[in-house]
């Protein structure tokens, strides 16, 4: 069995592809108000407006992205102006991972894993 998807369900389709988009290096010209693919590959992320208003209050779940090099990404981010919670650290259990929220509040990370 695979993990076939994470939704992220929202007030704002627009704004919280757009957020995506914009941390993971992603284009597209999308501009669907109720679905939108964020990333299409392996497990799909996917963004959805199911029509029923949303309380964004999501604070039993975190999305991790592993990346090449999370102090250059660290470096991308802070240039877009994304508000970090949590520098770039080495963690008990060996990542290094950054920590920010996304437009309605999950907590995103990204990590690099020691080879």
């Amino acid at each position: 069995m695979k993990l076939g998807e994470v939704c992220l369900e929202t007030n704002d389709v627009i704004k919280m592809a757009d957020f995506y988009r914009k941390i993971l290096n992603i284009s597209s010209d999308c501009k669907d108000e109720e679905h939108q693919f964020i990333i299409t590959e392996g497990t799909t992320l996917t963004v959805y407006n199911n029509g029923e208003v949303k309380s964004n209050r999501n604070h039993n779940i975190s999305l991790a992205f592993t990346v090449d090099d999370v102090e250059e990404e660290y470096k991308r981010l802070l240039h877009l102006g994304i508000d970090i919670i949590d520098a770039p650290k080495i963690q008990p259990w060996g990542a290094k991972n950054m920590h920010f929220c996304d437009s309605d509040g999950n907590h995103v990370y990204f990590r690099s894993i020691p080879k």
